[in-house]
């Protein structure tokens, strides 16, 4: 295809469209703002996205690098990828070349690192709401059979978030034929589309067979195997007679009505799902110190993922400031 030929604006709008076919919306939209305040950027260069493709070289990054200075460092260092992506799809459909490594130099050299933000949450909060639903939630009175069933699938999905590690959308994604209910074992896609093991402790085991049991009659008349069907289902007038998995946005709203049921409404938003996550890593830490241990568990890509929760688990750093500081001599 000749870049003379094709204009800025149609290979960002074929770029978008590829995204897509193979994202989520709120990626699609992301990239969308990201190639928007491309566009901003070549304009304020006296570049027309009307213009052909041709126009475009590798110096562009130093200038959308200088452009995004007014945005936060991780909003920059996210445009900046989006914008490499649509360089590599330009040269990946043959519609203009690009020295590709002198890109990701300009990248490196050019773009600001974010900070590191260590991860915050309430552990105290979420031990209580831990208790919370082990111990209250499935004994709450239910007016009828499905608000016994929500009941018991939200007790299982939040002791399951806390003992797992499991990401929300890795939760609700969970099959009955994934769960090797022998060795509390499952075999899921996790991230960047890699298989992982993922461990249950006898707690979460227990409770997914209460809810699992309680819904079996539901199960056995679905029609399907019970292989195929999800752990957490929905329990709403609107699913009807078939076995539908929950959703993401599900699995928050879950974690908010018990937030606010357990803690008050004023301390919804503190614990979100990604909070349990942080929870289990901190647990691993704590318990045995190992942090190798702790990024397998975890599933970090990298071990300096993991060190940012040493902070939180380190009890006799703790002990030894007070000991220091806050005893009298």
């Amino acid at each position: 295809m000749d870049s003379n030929q094709i204009s800025i604006d149609h290979t960002i709008e074929k770029f978008l469209e590829n995204i897509s076919l193979s994202r989520s919306s709120n990626t699609e939209r992301t990239y969308r703002n990201a190639m928007n305040a491309f566009k901003e950027m070549l304009l304020e260069k006296g570049i027309e996205s009307s213009q052909p493709v041709s126009s475009l070289s590798e110096k562009i990054f130093s200038d959308y690098a200088k452009y995004l200075k007014a945005y936060s460092p991780s909003t920059e260092s996210l445009y900046i990828n989006v914008a490499k992506n649509y360089f590599e799809f330009l040269a990946a459909e043959e519609i203009q070349s690009f020295n590709l490594f002198q890109t990701k130099l300009l990248i490196k050299n050019r773009t600001r690192k974010p900070g590191i933000r260590l991860p915050q949450f309430p552990q105290h909060d979420i031990e209580s709401l831990i208790d919370y639903a082990q111990n209250k939630i499935p004994n709450l009175p239910s007016e009828s059979p499905a608000d016994h069933l929500i009941n018991l699938r939200d007790a299982a999905f939040l002791i399951t978030l806390a003992d797992t590690g499991l990401r929300i959308h890795e939760a609700c994604n969970l099959r009955r034929g994934t769960i090797d209910w022998f060795s509390h074992k499952a075999i899921i896609i996790g991230k960047g589309n890699k298989e992982a093991i993922i461990r249950f402790s006898d707690r979460s085991i227990d409770f997914l067979k209460m809810y699992l049991n309680e819904r079996s009659v539901l199960d056995g008349s679905s029609g399907a195997t019970l292989a195929s069907l999800p752990v957490f289902s929905r329990h709403d007038k609107g699913c009807g007679d078939k076995i539908l998995p929950i959703t993401t946005k599900t699995g928050r709203l879950i974690v908010e009505q018990r937030v606010a049921e357990c803690l008050g409404k004023e301390a919804v938003g503190t614990i979100t799902p990604h909070s349990f996550r942080h929870y289990f890593v901190t647990n691993v830490l704590k318990k045995t110190g190992n942090m190798k241990l702790a990024q397998e568990f975890a599933r970090h890509s990298s071990v300096m993922v993991t060190q940012r929760y040493t902070h939180l688990s380190d009890a006799d750093l703790d002990r030894k400031y007070d000991k220091i500081f806050n005893q009298d001599n």
